[in-house]
């Protein structure tokens, strides 16, 4: 259920939230825990968020699909929030090992389907050598 917060923006509660970034209310409450993510609260204190928050969770994911952790996540957040100089080069290096962490997966992942077509050729023509 929406409504709209003092700016006119709509708020919703936790479990649209989850339901709309497609993840369990558990996790909502984890990246909060974590510091990853915030709310404001109602008067009655249920958590409010905005479609802010959706597009957060749903990029959270993806860092956590991506294999980051929830610290290296919590280490480059603030270079998304509020890029500055003061922490672009450490974040700079933190996330060109991230991505050379995630270039060599992907090579893995390129080399195990590789082998894979290979197996299932080899399969396909024994099949069809033995039953032709």
């Amino acid at each position: 259920m929406c409504a709209a917060d003092h700016s006119g923006e709509q708020v919703m509660r936790i479990g649209e939230v989850a339901s709309r970034a497609g993840v369990s209310v558990r996790s909502v409450r984890y990246y909060e825990d974590q510091g990853l993510l915030a709310s404001t609260r109602s008067a009655g204190g249920q958590r409010q968020y905005t479609e802010h928050e959706v597009e957060r969770v749903r990029f959270l994911q993806r860092l956590y699909a991506a294999g980051l952790s929830s610290r290296t996540i919590a280490e480059l957040l603030p270079c998304v929030d509020a890029p500055s100089e003061a922490h672009s080069d450490a974040a700079l290096e933190r996330m060109a090992q991230e991505r050379d962490r995630l270039t060599e997966h992907i090579a893995d992942l390129i080399r195990t389907r590789d082998a894979l077509n290979a197996l299932m050729t080899a399969a396909r023509e024994y099949r069809d050598t033995q039953f032709a």
